[in-house]
């Protein structure tokens, strides 16, 4: 499957998620679209912002890898499509 390479400059909240340590970027107003199981990871990623669960950077810049892309039927959680996939982070969290 080929990856969608995608970079930015935003906040990025890093959690831990089952034996996972998950990077949370959102990319609402972007031209390029980004922003059950998708509601979950998404319900997830919300919470962990909101109650900075781990670590919250901001104004990092980033890279993701994208591998899928859901689309959801209706926005959900100022989301419409989730994009799961492999992020590269600056310093300690390469």
């Amino acid at each position: 499957m080929a990856l969608t390479e995608l970079r930015g400059v935003g906040r990025v909240t890093v959690f831990p998620l089952e034996d996972l340590t998950v990077a949370y970027t959102t990319r609402s107003g972007d031209g390029r679209g980004l922003g059950e199981a998708a509601r979950w990871i998404l319900i997830q990623a919300s919470r962990a912002r909101v109650v900075a669960a781990f670590t919250d950077l901001r104004s990092v810049t980033w890279t993701a890898y994208v591998r899928r892309r859901f689309v959801l039927d209706a926005l959900f959680a100022n989301h419409e499509v989730l994009v799961t996939g492999r992020m590269e982070l600056p310093g300690r969290f390469r």
